[in-house]
């Protein structure tokens, strides 16, 4: 339990990073992200989930 609260942790500081540093720049995308159609976000989450997938399995190798 302590390593997925250790990756949450880390998403969560990862994930801040970007309003953090660069508020405008990270509305902009946000609103640029809303206006993509939902067959072509769901390739993006696809992906994403696929490169953690594999990063993971790396790691844990």
């Amino acid at each position: 339990m302590t390593s997925l609260a250790v990756a949450f942790a880390l998403l969560l500081i990862l994930e801040g990073i970007g309003p953090l540093l660069f508020p405008n720049r990270w509305r902009k995308y946000l609103q640029s992200l809303a206006q993509l159609p939902g067959n072509q976000l769901q390739q993006i989450g696809g992906v994403m989930v696929i490169a953690g997938a594999i990063l993971l399995w790396f790691l844990q190798s």
